[in-house]
């Protein structure tokens, strides 16, 4: 690989990017589990989570004794390898239990949103067919209704009176193992978890991951965080992010645990209670999605005068890129702490790129550079040619955590995954000269005005530079003159009387004239998934069903 350039990493032989950082060391042995692989990583932390209401904890020794102790009783109640094992929870520090557990046996974990209805909930249900149910007394009636016959434990710490044979988490963790577990060979290649992936793209699926692609998602955490200042064992995280998300069980249930991190939990987000925490339990590291960051640059006086957060060192903020705007009102309202970024997908296990310094992080508007042991390509959308540096196209991922498919789904999978191994993420992105990614907007999502190609995210980026608006959203609105032409929903300041014709105008000064913002509506929130992402689908709902506002 002579021909790699070394600053963007480009390859001209094969039209590849390749990353420049060090490649993750992956083990050798293929039969692995990814719980086996993160237990055994050697580190000086004591305690694994905390409860950030209670102060309830469990440390590395009483995480992994529970972790057996479970395994063993699933492994009684009849579960075995390749066994599906559902789990509706809110955040809590039982959560990483029953992954860890429920993964060791070969057993595959899927997991859903809490704020799933029960008819949405039966879906998974229904795609997955898992043989046991692990969820809390208040969600339980959503799985009751979407399932009634399904097995399920419950995960309340605190005793609930329940009626008939119950398992209850509490008491499988106090159990001593039996010792009379045969243990079956889980293999590297095996699936470990079966995430449905939000659906920006139509209907969800079942991503499946293999104890490999956690194993390598593991790997690329330790390495970005565990070489930071070599004091292995002493980073507090704040977790705020679900972990029925691939952000949240990649990074909290799982991948830190490995270099000894403690993992403060918070069931949800909540500003007060996010902010507290950091100062009562000392967090070092924040992770967020960038409203939440918006959200502490417009309030920081109110918030560095209330709140503690002398320990806090870095945010990690993932879901989508961040303006120059946020970026260095951040860096100016709290000059002690850095911004690191990070771009991933379900179907790549979290992983994708990152910006690992405040150097970095200055790309403004990066996505990052290809983590550790990724390749990228760029392809022409329309043609399929491979593009080279500066050239936008679609951003193709190949690496060890990219997933093995989507779960009986051939068409999704042949459509999304190449042959080479090669995943379709249906961004439009370009690669620097440096090996910076950019994202310029969903695929999907592109407005097609008169033939023009018009990103959404390049104005909404605009509109949030106008000192009255916080947040926007645009959206193809159809036409039958110009086929679409772009929308905004935009909520403007409090007291502020923003009019739509100053919007447009606002707008009109700064793009070609195929961007111009042709409609604009105003409303109190836009619409947004966990991670952050913006529901245009949802936004385009309501416009063309001609509702009034």
């Amino acid at each position: 690989m002579a021909s790699v350039n070394s600053r963007s990493g480009f390859c001209n032989s094969n039209s590849t990017f390749y990353s420049k950082r060090t490649p993750i060391p992956l083990p050798p042995n293929p039969s692995l589990d990814v719980t086996t692989f993160i237990s055994s990583q050697a580190h000086r932390g004591r305690i694994a989570f905390i409860d950030a209401s209670t102060g309830n904890n469990l440390t590395f020794s009483e995480l992994w004794r529970a972790v057996d102790s479970v395994a063993d009783c699933l492994y009684e109640m009849g579960i075995r390898k390749g066994h599906v094992v559902l789990l509706l929870s809110p955040n809590s520090i039982l959560f990483p239990v029953v992954c860890l557990s429920v993964m060791s046996l070969g057993a595959i974990i899927t997991t859903t949103n809490p704020l799933n209805t029960s008819g949405e909930i039966a879906k998974q249900i229904k795609d997955s067919n898992p043989v046991l149910a692990f969820t809390t007394s208040q969600l339980l009636p959503k799985i009751s209704a979407a399932a009634a016959k399904l097995p399920i434990v419950h995960m309340d710490e605190e005793r609930v009176d329940s009626v008939g044979k119950v398992r209850r988490l509490a008491e499988m963790m106090k159990k001593e193992p039996s010792g009379n577990r045969v243990i079956e060979r889980v293999d590297q290649d095996d699936t470990a978890t079966l995430l449905y992936s939000s659906g920006t793209t139509g209907m969800s699926k079942g991503v499946i991951s293999s104890h490999r692609n956690l194993i390598a998602m593991v790997q690329t955490v330790v390495n970005r965080f565990g070489s930071d200042d070599g004091s292995q064992g002493e980073q507090r995280f704040i977790c705020t992010v679900p972990m029925f998300h691939v952000y949240g069980l990649a990074a909290f249930a799982t991948g830190l645990l490995a270099y000894g991190s403690t993992i403060i939990v918070l069931s949800k987000f909540e500003m007060h209670e996010m902010m507290s925490a950091i100062g009562k339990y000392q967090a070092t590291f924040l992770p967020l999605v960038p409203p939440i960051l918006v959200a502490m640059v417009n309030g920081a006086d109110q918030i560095k005068a209330k709140y503690d957060l002398s320990s806090l060192h870095t945010v990690l903020c993932g879901g989508a890129p961040l303006s120059k705007e946020v970026t260095e009102g951040f860096a100016e309202k709290y000059p002690t702490v850095k911004i690191m970024q990070g771009y991933g997908l379900t179907e790549s296990t979290g992983i994708g790129a990152s910006t690992d310094t405040v150097e970095e992080s200055r790309r403004y508007g990066t996505a990052g550079k290809l983590s550790a042991s990724m390749e990228g390509r760029i392809v022409d959308p329309v043609t399929g040619q491979i593009l080279g540096p500066n050239q936008t196209g679609e951003l193709l991922l190949k690496g060890p955590s990219i997933m093995k498919g989507y779960f009986s789904n051939e068409e999704a999978t042949s459509s999304t995954l190449d042959s080479e191994g090669w995943l379709r993420t249906g961004d439009l992105c370009y690669i620097d000269e440096d090996g910076f990614i950019f994202v310029v907007d969903r695929l999907k999502e592109l407005i097609k005005y008169k033939g023009y190609q018009v990103a959404p995210a390049e104005l909404e980026s605009l509109l949030l530079t106008h000192p009255e608006i916080p947040d926007a959203a645009v959206i193809p609105f159809p036409d039958k003159a110009v086929g679409q032409f772009p929308m905004a929903y935009v909520v403007r300041k409090t007291g502020s009387s923003l009019s739509e014709k100053s919007i447009m105008e606002f707008v009109a000064k700064q793009v070609a004239p195929y961007k111009r913002i042709r409609k604009v509506a105003f409303v109190s929130s836009i619409p947004k998934n966990p991670s952050g992402k913006i529901l245009r689908k949802d936004l385009i709902k309501l416009a063309t069903s001609n509702s009034k506002l």
